[in-house]
């Protein structure tokens, strides 16, 4: 989600002609107009003008038409003036306007009634008026607003399509069409979670934060700016994008709406996307924010809600996950019925979020979850302690990644527990906290200097193996698939090289350190 620059941000095109604009036009003042009936539907959008005096028009009408007339053919009959606006009515006529003068000194009481009744606009002019003139102005209008309304169509066509010809992500043609909208822009599934936002942050932010409802009535169409357009292609419907509060006339954003539809699905087949790749990016922006910390995380909470994650009275278990990638990942957690979301950090390195009843044992299911995603192949699953408050999950995250990183230098066939905590990695994890420190650098650089000048990474392997577990050579003899008589010449090798006796617990602590330091380091 970005936010659009004022400078960059193109006004929405104005909205179509309403009953009450047309009232203002300086030559319809002229005529010097009252509303004498039906004041509360002023804004209604008048689609046409059409200046008729037959006393059965309304059947040549197709709706949101504003009829013009003098009322000559419905003098001195009351029962056809009742019918002639019930038909306008029954037409969906946007108003009447009718001239004063020989036919009628003064408004109808017949047809205010009427038009009260039915809440139809019915507006009486005092002075003679050339309806040529009010037709002439009116449509010159509507014409220059339904010609802006095609261009800024094939404008917003044009643009989608060259960022898709250039590979630009989802998000990029988001921006795009929220710039032109001027509204924000959200995508969501069919299950109304949403999966992608663009526009102002606070406007995006406010309809997030009411989503539930407006999900709701959105779900009926186009209403007081919210327009919705179905994402789909090849008979099945996946999605839909929706413009939040657009300020211009329905029928133009609605032309904007299927552009950027039309756009979204195009990118989506050109790009190969499975059907669940958007929700992987929706999950992936969301928790990438929350580990980094540069949003606070009040405000990702209406995007955690949005995208279906339960947040209230939830405890929330961090997790990073190594060795296993995100569509695992949501298999076993789809399997095992557990709500979260994940999404891959970088290469082979995942973060998941649970979200757990507060009467749920988070640490069982968060073992039974562990050992069901490790079956089969080795993985690391780090796990920060529980969390009941939101505002502490990027704190929370960011602890699992430090624990995943520090355990990742292990060997791999050492044994580890299902899940590994802060309190299972010692002397590593500080380590992994001090790397970039200049002074441990330098001090592991001059401990391991004997080793770390020689171009053959085997006994730097075996020393790793060898104080990892404990110093225990008949272990580090299986684990590298060597004699105890060849692990012993290596292991003199080692000390000769490095001038230390690994006998020595404080000489052997000394090196050890100094390894953990190379290899955090070294990543």
């Amino acid at each position: 989600m970005t936010t659009v620059p004022e400078s960059r941000r193109p006004l929405a095109p104005e909205p179509a002609l309403s009953v009450r604009q047309v009232l203002t036009l300086e030559r319809v003042l002229a005529g010097e107009p009252e509303v004498v009936a039906g004041a509360a539907q002023l804004d209604r959008p008048v689609r046409w003008v059409h200046v008729a005096e037959a006393a059965d028009v309304g059947v040549m009408l197709s709706g949101g038409e504003m009829v013009l007339t003098t009322g000559v053919l419905l003098a001195g009959d009351e029962s056809r003036q009742a019918e002639y606006i019930q038909s306008l009515h029954r037409a969906e006529a946007a108003a009447v306007v009718l001239g004063l003068g020989r036919a009628f000194p003064a408004p109808p009481e017949v047809m205010r009634r009427a038009a009260e009744r039915c809440g139809l606009p019915l507006v009486v002019l005092h002075r003679p008026f050339p309806f040529a003139e009010l037709t002439e102005e009116v449509q010159s209008r509507l014409v220059r607003r339904k010609y802006a309304a095609i261009s800024l169509s094939e404008t917003v066509r044009t643009a989608l399509t060259g960022l898709i010809t250039a590979g630009a992500p989802l998000q990029r043609l988001l921006d795009e069409v929220a710039r032109h909208s001027g509204c924000p822009v959200v995508v969501t599934n069919l299950a109304h979670r949403v999966l992608g936002t663009a526009g102002e942050r606070s406007a995006v932010d406010d309809v997030l934060r009411d989503w539930e409802r407006i999900a709701r009535q959105a779900g009926g169409g186009a209403g007081d700016g919210w327009i919705p357009a179905e994402l789909g292609g090849r008979g099945e419907r996946w999605g839909r994008l929706l413009l939040c509060g657009y300020r211009g006339d329905a029928a133009t954003g609605r032309l904007l709406a299927d552009r950027a539809a039309e756009a979204l699905v195009l990118h989506r087949m050109l790009g190969g996307a499975r059907a669940d790749s958007w929700e992987e990016q929706s999950a992936q922006s969301l928790l990438t924010d929350l580990v980094s910390g540069v949003v606070p995380a009040r405000q990702l909470l209406p995007r955690a809600r949005a995208a279906g994650l339960p947040v209230n009275r939830r405890t929330f278990v961090p997790l990073v996950v190594q060795g296993r990638g995100t569509e695992r990942v949501d298999r076993v957690l789809r399997l095992l019925g557990l709500p979260g979301i994940a999404a891959e950090l970088a290469d082979g390195v995942a973060a998941v979020l649970l979200s757990l009843a507060r009467d749920q044992d988070a640490d069982a299911l968060t073992t039974h979850f562990a050992t069901r995603l490790r079956d089969g192949a080795p993985a690391v699953v780090a796990a920060a302690a529980a969390r009941t408050a939101w505002e502490d999950v990027p704190a929370g995250l960011r602890e699992a990644r430090h624990v995943a990183d520090a355990v990742a230098g292990l060997p791999a066939a050492l044994d580890r527990p299902a899940v590994v905590r802060l309190k299972d990695v010692h002397l590593r994890g500080l380590i992994r906290l001090l790397r970039d420190d200049p002074q441990v650098q330098s001090f592991a650089e001059r401990e391991l200097d004997g080793l770390l000048c020689d171009a053959e990474p085997e006994l730097l392997n075996v020393l790793r193996t060898y104080l990892a577990t404990g110093r225990n050579k008949s272990r580090t003899a299986r684990l590298h698939h060597v004699s105890r008589p060849a692990l012993y010449r290596r292991l003199e090798a080692i000390q000769g090289r490095l001038g230390v006796d690994l006998d020595d617990f404080e000489q052997a602590a000394s090196v050890h350190i100094a390894l953990l330091a190379h290899d955090a380091q070294q990543g």
